[in-house]
């Protein structure tokens, strides 16, 4: 069988190529107008990596089986255009994973933060108990290959529910494809303000990924939040309900200890736990007891870019966190507070996406950083110009957060020079950003603020 990827270069894409081109038999291609790393390197590693940048109407024939289609190609890509004109059967990726994985029992994990640590929770201890499975997860974990998997042998799918955009030609929420048997929400935050303008709008897909739960199946979700509450009272009656939050828990030293059999974790902060209490659930669906689970997963250290420690000297510790929007970003620094209550806090975020660099948005980002010690703000005029955005200003930006703590930056080499004039004695660093403020190099540039 003979695939070819259209933007295969993207996150979720260059993995699904790599998954499928490991099934026996199975010939994939792709192209794309950029591809940086890390994809780059995985293709390289793979040798999936087009020959030359661009895309080539003329190498889409009659002979490809099927084209899977990425959310960065436009309607009008000349070879979506040319493969449409030959009949050749168009999927978008989570539209793919569901016809591999329809005869299976499937996991999905949704929500507007916490999903991608969530489903790598789940996978990690299913991993641990020796249950094998197919998975889609957003990020690299320790121990796994790649992002995502496929076989002819595993009898359970997990996957990470994205609510954005399936593909050019599918308005559909990625998730509302994947018709889940256990299906999580972690919570409700408004995001992705140019595809869904109201907050209603927003909640409403996800209302509507509930409605598509298998008969009988299952419906975790965060009691703390009230629409998923909301949700969860209008489900449908067939539906298993299964709200969680907080674990019963301790901080000693630290460390953090959860269950009856007070097994130390090398994650923290109350939502990692509130993650954790979620993945505990579904695993017990297949099969995996809560002692069991716990202890599977004490030497979890979470998934890449999510609150992942990158520096440690002395009494002085970095950790780098991929929470851009508001209420990941909150969660992140409170989570920072609350395990190092005597170290000083210094945050930095960037103003990295479509949402969060737009004005109307930005009132949602009041108090998000109120914990931290000091606080900086950073983003580049020119990647809003670059998304054809209504400028804003750095008083804008530091009137929206609300606290005197923030200083907002728009020049990534200002930024580098007062984090360098901080003192680190007994401090926490914490580095967020779904981008690399600009060529940082996050990692190395801790490493050197700590010595």
């Amino acid at each position: 069988m003979h695939i070819h990827f259209i933007a295969i270069g993207g996150a979720a894409m260059h993995n699904l190529a790599i998954a499928v081109s490991k099934k026996q038999g199975y010939t994939v291609t792709g192209s794309d107008d950029e591809i940086f790393d890390p994809a780059r390197a995985h293709l390289i590693n793979a040798g999936l990596l087009p020959a030359e940048p661009g895309w080539f109407p003329d190498k889409i024939t009659a002979d490809i089986d099927a084209i899977i289609l990425g959310m960065h190609a436009r309607e009008d890509n000349p070879e979506l255009v040319r493969a449409r004109e030959l009949g050749i059967r168009i999927y978008s990726f989570p539209e793919y994973l569901y016809e591999q994985t329809k005869q299976k029992t499937r996991i999905v994990v949704g929500g507007s933060h916490g999903k991608t640590t969530t489903t790598a929770m789940i996978l990690y201890a299913m991993q641990k108990a020796g249950i094998e499975a197919d998975y889609m997860v957003g990020a690299q974990i320790a121990g796994f290959d790649n992002m995502v998997r496929l076989s002819d042998t595993a009898q359970f799918a997990v996957f990470e529910g994205d609510e954005y955009l399936t593909s050019p030609l599918d308005r559909r929420s990625k998730f509302h494809l994947y018709h889940p048997h256990v299906a999580i929400l972690t919570g409700i935050a408004w995001d992705h303000i140019n595809v869904f303008p109201t907050f209603p709008e927003y909640v409403d897909t996800f209302r509507k990924f509930v409605s598509l739960i298998e008969p009988g199946g299952r419906f975790i979700y965060f009691d703390g939040d009230e629409n998923l509450c909301r949700i969860a009272s209008e489900a449908r009656s067939d539906l298993h309900l299964l709200p969680y939050n907080t674990p019963e828990h301790e901080v000693c030293n630290g460390i953090t200890y959860i269950g009856k059999q007070r097994t130390p974790l090398a994650v923290f902060g109350k939502h990692n736990l509130q993650n954790m209490h979620a993945a505990q659930l579904a695993c017990e669906a297949v099969g995996i007891n809560e002692n069991d689970f716990y202890r599977y997963l004490n030497d979890f250290t979470g998934a890449s870019n999510r609150l992942e420690k990158i520096a440690e000297k002395g009494d002085s510790v970095a950790y780098k966190d991929f929470a851009h929007s508001p209420s990941k970003l909150k969660a992140t620094v409170n989570a920072v507070r609350e395990q190092y209550p005597r170290k000083r806090l210094i945050a930095c975020m960037e103003l990295h996406t479509f949402s969060s660099l737009m004005a109307d948005f930005l009132p949602q980002y009041k108090d998000c950083m109120a914990q931290a010690d000091t606080a900086f703000v950073y983003f580049n005029p020119k990647v809003i110009e670059h998304k054809h955005l209504t400028p804003i200003t750095a008083e804008e930006v530091q009137q929206a957060f609300g606290t005197k703590n923030v200083t907002v930056f728009t020049d990534s080499e200002q930024l580098q020079k007062a984090l360098s004039q901080q003192d680190y004695t007994n401090t926490a660093l914490l580095m967020m950003t779904s981008g690399t403020f600009d060529g940082i190099d996050i990692k190395q540039f801790a490493g050197k603020l700590l010595v």
